[in-house]
């Protein structure tokens, strides 16, 4: 992703009004890492696995921060549990800012993650967790603070799945 690209991502996540951030790095987005680590608006703190993300996220949010969840599709499979009883079952809203590997709008795709991708947005319907994916900076800051209202109103996960320029 061009450095432009991620300053824009965190300050559109910052203007959606997050300030705490649970991840586990990977590489498709990993420019946003350092850009929230030295914002002193944004916590960051780096988890173990996903599930764990979505807990210490949701704790977060029930103590009145406006809480992210950064992960790769895959953490999608490992916290799925989280994601139903903390997220859908007790009304947690979260923001889930997921690289898309190995979707078709993934321009590193390879037969690595293809299955993977295949199947991350169908495993998130499953889960009942609205989702939008995004290709370009085009209102990027338009559609995280759309996905950050969306989760507020319904009291879930909203999950943008970042693919196309955002994986160069």
């Amino acid at each position: 992703m061009k450095d432009e690209l991620a300053k824009r991502l965190v300050q559109g996540l910052k203007d959606a009004g997050i300030n705490f951030v649970t991840y586990l790095p990977e590489t498709r987005l990993s420019q946003i890492v350092p850009l929230m680590r030295d914002d002193p608006d944004i916590e960051l703190i780096a988890v173990a696995n996903e599930s764990e993300a979505i807990t210490i996220a949701a704790g977060a949010t029930l103590g009145g921060k406006q809480a992210a969840v950064y992960m790769e599709n895959t953490g999608i499979y490992t916290s799925c549990y989280s994601l139903l009883t903390v997220g859908k079952q007790l009304g947690v809203p979260l923001l889930l800012v997921i690289a898309y590997l190995g979707g078709v709008p993934d321009l590193r795709n390879s037969f690595l993650y293809a299955t993977i991708g295949q199947h991350s947005v169908p495993v998130l319907q499953g889960l009942g967790i609205d989702h939008r994916v995004l290709e370009d900076g085009d209102r990027l800051e338009i559609k995280i603070a759309d996905a950050v209202r969306a989760a507020n109103s319904l009291r879930a996960p909203y999950a943008l799945l970042f693919a196309g320029e955002f994986s160069q």
